[in-house]
């Protein structure tokens, strides 16, 4: 079976001529002419397209919109997306970056580049897919007993750290929220954020990149997870933060679904939405007493 193809452009001349490409270069291909008939279509869709290809602007819903409705479906936010638009400003680019997009194109672009991004990108999907299946292999084989006991659950700490050009490290948000547990979770988080630029250096904290380590002076385990978003208000014009998740212990398979969530968080972080803290905490150290699943 070829590779499905989902392409979004209200341009229909230019929607049949990349559908025409796609489909000789053996392609399956399915099309829609604005992200709300996009929407749509995916959201009753049997078959998952391996890729989308939207055009930014559209009326009804433009890419960005059909791009965030898509991030959110639990079902479709593993796809990847590319952006074609023939005014793509700078601001544009930025701004899909942050929202997670892959690729853009610039239109006109060369029928070729196109064809490369697409076969990198599923040959990319194809080998995550692969190691994946042997993952899954693998864990089918073992015992996995729950990382902590009820008794631990309460010694779980998940905290948000904002690097402070004039500070450091700078708590903002963390749970549970007691003043002596406080205390504690920013001196650890403190710690870890440090660690975090020693390992990979402060500029290169600015990509979503996650981390499990062993906490020596506290006898734990942490799983840190860092990014960042566009803030004129400091230095290089990129905010750092990191998400910690503090626990007694954290296996590796632990961390594959620690890091699930925390890309939700991060995501949400980015787009200035707000979550709770406390209910991702119950989620992330139930799932610490639950044994490890793959979903």
């Amino acid at each position: 079976m070829n590779p499905l193809i989902f392409v979004v452009d209200d341009n229909l001349v230019f929607l049949n001529n990349i559908r025409h490409i796609l489909e000789v270069s053996d392609y399956d291909v399915i099309t829609a002419n604005n992200g709300r008939v996009a929407l749509d279509l995916l959201t009753g869709i049997e078959r998952i397209p391996e890729i989308i290809v939207s055009d930014i602007i559209m009326p009804e819903m433009d890419g960005f919109d059909l791009f965030r409705a898509v991030s959110k479906n639990p079902i479709l936010n593993h796809i990847p997306f590319i952006f074609l638009s023939g005014q793509a400003s700078p601001d544009d680019v930025r701004f899909g970056k942050m929202l997670g997009v892959d690729d853009y194109l610039t239109k006109p672009f060369n029928m070729e580049d196109l064809l490369a991004v697409v076969a990198g990108k599923i040959s990319r999907r194809k080998n995550v897919k692969e190691i994946n299946e042997k993952i899954e292999v693998m864990i089918s084989s073992l015992n996995l007993t729950p990382s902590i006991s009820e008794e631990e659950k309460s010694l779980v700490a998940l905290l948000l750290v904002f690097w402070d050009d004039k500070s450091g490290p700078r708590l903002i948000s963390n749970f549970p929220e007691d003043e002596e547990t406080s205390i504690a979770t920013e001196k650890v988080g403190q710690q870890l954020f440090h660690a975090v630029v020693s390992l990979y250096g402060y500029e290169n904290i600015t990509k979503a990149e996650g981390v499990l380590l062993r906490i020596e002076n506290f006898k734990k385990n942490g799983y840190i997870f860092f990014d960042s978003f566009e803030d004129d208000t400091v230095r290089g014009g990129e905010r750092r933060f990191m998400l910690s998740l503090i626990a007694p212990r954290i296996n590796y398979f632990d961390s594959l679904k620690i890091k699930e969530t925390f890309v939700e968080i991060s995501s949400k972080i980015k787009q200035k939405e707000e979550w709770d803290v406390e209910y991702y905490w119950e989620k992330l150290s139930s799932g610490l007493l639950s044994h490890f699943q793959i979903s």
